[in-house]
C-alpha cells in the first residue's frame, strides 16, 4: 500500500541544537502508528512539522502523493491532516454539541457568526447539529453534550479534542499524548474509543502509556535524540535489546 503520509529527510535545528535528524516515517492507509521515545526525544517537534506550527530546516512532507512542507497549517487541515494537542486547546463556555457544531461548518468553509457560535441551536443548521451529535456519540459524550466544556471531566475533554479533530473528516489524525494527566479508570475508556475509529483514517499516536501503545498499535518507531532508532512491530519493538536499553527497560523485553 502506498503511504498517505510520509517525511523524507525531515530535520530541523535551532541555532546549533538538532531536534530531528533525517527522520523518514511513514504511514500507510488506516495505520495504527505509534511514536514513542524518552522526553526531549523530538516527539513533538516533528509533529509540529508535520502541521505546519514549526517549518522544517530540510527535508520534506507529503501527503496523499502532494508536497506541504511549505503549506500553512489550515491548508493541511483542509487536505485531511488534523492533530490534538498535548495539553488541552478548547472552548471552555462552549459546549461539546457547540463546538464541534462550530468545527463541521468551518469544513464546510460555512464561517459561523459570533451569536450563531453561542446559539446555534436556535438557528437552520440541523444537519450539521446532527452530524456533530453523532460523533460526540461515537466517542461516548452524548450525555454530557450540553455541559459546558470547562465542567467536564478531564478525560472527557480529552475525547471532545479528539471529536474536534475529526469533524474535519481527516485522513491523518495525530495523536500527541491523548492519555496524559487522565486517571487509569478514563484511559481505558480513551482506548475504547481509539479502537472504534474509523479504519481508513491513518493515526499516529505519540504517547508515554507503554501499555495503551502496545494494544493500540500495529507499527511502532523509537526515536531518540531526534533521530529514529528503530521501526517496527509492537513484538519487534518489545523485543529489541536497543529500545530496552534507551527507554523500555528490561520489564518489556
Amino acid at each position: 500500500m502506498s503511504a498517505v503520509l510520509r517525511t523524507q529527510d525531515l530535520c530541523k535545528s535551532f541555532g546549533g541544537l538538532k531536534v530531528t535528524q533525517n527522520v523518514n516515517l511513514s504511514l500507510e492507509v488506516g495505520a495504527r502508528h505509534a511514536l514513542i521515545g524518552p522526553n526531549g526525544a523530538g516527539k513533538t517537534t516533528l509533529i509540529n512539522q508535520l502541521t505546519g506550527v514549526l517549518r522544517p530546516s530540510s527535508g520534506s512532507i507529503w501527503l496523499d502523493g502532494e508536497d506541504i512542507s511549505k503549506m500553512p497549517p489550515y491548508e493541511r487541515v483542509r487536505r485531511g491532516l488534523a492533530r490534538t494537542f498535548q495539553i488541552n486547546s478548547l472552548f471552555p463556555n462552549l459546549s461539546p454539541l457547540e463546538a464541534v457544531t462550530g468545527a463541521i461548518c468551518e469544513r464546510q468553509r460555512d464561517h459561523l457568526s459570533v451569536f450563531e457560535r453561542r446559539f446555534f441551536r436556535l438557528t437552520h443548521r440541523r444537519a450539521e447539529i446532527d452530524e456533530a451529535y453523532e460523533l460526540l456519540e461515537r466517542l461516548n459524550l452524548a450525555k454530557d453534550c450540553m455541559r459546558e466544556t470547562r465542567e467536564l471531566a478531564y478525560g472527557k475533554q480529552r475525547l471532545l479534542e479528539m471529536a474536534l479533530a475529526l469533524a474535519v473528516k481527516p485522513k491523518v489524525l495525530l495523536l500527541d499524548e491523548p492519555a496524559a494527566g487522565v486517571p487509569e479508570g478514563e484511559s481505558d475508556e480513551l482506548l475504547a474509543v481509539l479502537a472504534e475509529l474509523p479504519k481508513d483514517i491513518s493515526i499516529l499516536l505519540i504517547e508515554h502509556d507503554m501499555s495503551l501503545v502496545f494494544r493500540f498499535a500495529d507499527r511502532i518507531t523509537v526515536l531518540v535524540s531526534g533521530t529514529q532508532l528503530v521501526s517496527g512491530t509492537p513484538a519487534e519493538i518489545a523485543e529489541d535489546p536497543r529500545v530496552q536499553e534507551v527507554y523500555l527497560g528490561k520489564h518489556h523485553g
